[in-house]
C-alpha cells in the first residue's frame, strides 16, 4: 500500500463526485437534487448490490468462509457498540453515549458499496457473500443500543419513553434498508438457482447501470456531509476525535478477526470496512423514535459529516495497507 492507493481512490469517479457535491455546498452553489431522487438512487443500490449479493452466495453454499464470517461478523455489531459506549460513557450521558454507540456499531451501506468499487478498480477479488454480512451487522447495534438505554436509564425517565420492545424489534429487523437488501439477497439466490438465464436479463439494470448510479449518489452525499461538517463545531473536540479514531481502532479490531477467519484480501477489506463505518440511516430512525433524549446533532454529524467522508477517501485505503500487514501470508 503506498501512495498510488490514496491519490487513485481520491481520483475514481465517486469520490470525485462526492468532492464535486462538498465543494457546490461550500461555494454557495445553487446546484441542488430534487429530494426523491437521492432515496430513489439508494434503493437502486441496495437492491443491486442483494441480487448480485443472492447470486454469489447461490454460488459459494454456506459452508467456510460464509458462516463464520457472516457469525463473525453479527458479534461484532455486537461487540462494537459496547466498546463505543465504554469510551463515550467519559463525556455522555446513557442517551447520548447509547446512540452513538449504536450508530458506529451499525454499518454505511454506501461506504461498503464504495470499497467495493475500490477493489473493482484494483482488480481484487472478493466475494458477494459479504453482501449477507452487511445485512445482518445493521440490527444487532440496535438492539444493543436500546439495551444499553434500557439498563443505564434513570429508573424516573417518563413511562411514556420507555420501550416497546416490539415496535424496536420490528424497525430493528424490518427498517427499509435491511428489508430491501435481504428480500433482493433472497431474490438473487432463488433466480441463480431456479433459472440462471434470469440473471442476464438484470444485469442492464444491477450491473451497467451500478457504477453510474454510485456516482450520482455520491454527488448528494457530499452535499449532505458538507453541511452537516459545517454544525461539527457544536458537538466538542472529543466526539471529533472520537468519530475520526474509533472507526481506526474498530478497524483494527476488524482486520484481526478477519486474520483469525483467513479471509483473501477483498473480502478482508470488506470486513474491515463493515466494522469500521457507521450507520446514519437506521440507526438515527431507531433512535429518534425511542431514545428522544439523545441529541441527533451528534449521533449524525459525526458519522455522516466526518467518519463517512473520512472512510471512503482516507479510510479505505488506509484498511487496504492494514489488511496486507495484518495477513501478510494472503495479502
Amino acid at each position: 500500500m503506498g501512495q498510488n492507493l490514496f491519490i487513485q481512490n481520491a481520483l475514481s469517479p465517486p469520490i470525485l463526485f462526492f468532492f464535486l457535491g462538498a465543494i457546490a455546498y461550500a461555494l454557495k452553489s445553487d446546484f441542488e437534487i430534487p429530494a426523491p431522487l437521492p432515496k430513489l438512487f439508494s434503493l437502486y443500490l441496495l437492491l443491486a448490490i442483494g441480487f448480485r449479493g443472492g447470486i454469489e452466495l447461490q454460488k459459494s453454499g454456506f459452508g467456510y468462509p460464509v458462516l463464520p464470517t457472516v457469525i463473525a461478523a453479527i458479534l461484532m455489531s455486537l461487540l462494537i457498540p459496547l466498546i463505543c459506549f465504554l469510551v463515550l460513557r467519559f463525556k455522555f450521558d446513557v442517551f447520548n453515549a447509547a446512540a452513538i454507540s449504536a450508530a458506529y456499531g451499525s454499518i454505511s451501506a454506501v461506504t461498503f458499496i464504495t470499497a467495493e468499487s475500490f477493489l473493482e478498480s484494483q482488480n481484487i477479488p472478493f466475494d458477494g457473500f459479504m453482501v449477507a454480512a452487511l445485512a445482518l451487522m445493521e440490527s444487532p447495534a440496535i438492539i444493543i443500543g436500546l439495551l444499553l438505554v434500557k439498563f443505564g436509564a434513570p429508573k424516573d425517565r417518563p413511562i411514556k419513553r420507555k420501550m416497546k420492545w416490539g415496535a424496536i424489534l420490528h424497525e430493528s429487523m424490518l427498517n427499509g434498508s435491511v428489508y430491501l437488501l435481504l428480500g433482493s439477497l433472497l431474490i438473487g439466490f432463488l433466480t441463480s438457482a431456479i433459472d440462471p438465464s434470469d440473471i442476464k436479463k438484470m444485469e442492464p439494470f444491477t450491473a451497467e447501470l451500478f457504477y453510474g448510479a454510485e456516482c450520482f449518489f455520491l454527488l448528494d452525499m457530499g452535499i449532505v456531509a458538507a453541511q452537516r461538517l459545517a454544525r461539527l463545531n457544536k458537538t466538542g473536540a472529543f466526539l471529533i476525535m472520537f468519530s475520526i479514531f474509533m472507526p481506526i481502532v474498530n478497524a483494527v479490531l476488524g482486520s484481526v478477526v478477519a486474520r483469525f477467519l483467513n479471509l483473501n484480501p477483498g473480502n478482508a477489506l470488506l470486513f474491515v470496512v463493515l466494522c469500521a463505518s457507521a450507520s446514519y440511516l437506521a440507526v438515527p430512525t431507531a433512535m429518534r423514535m425511542t431514545v428522544p433524549e439523545a441529541r441527533p446533532s451528534y449521533y449524525i454529524s459525526t458519522t455522516l459529516g466526518l467518519t463517512f467522508p473520512f472512510n471512503i477517501i482516507i479510510g479505505i485505503p488506509v484498511y487496504m495497507g492494514l489488511v496486507n500487514t495484518m495477513i501478510p501470508s494472503i495479502g
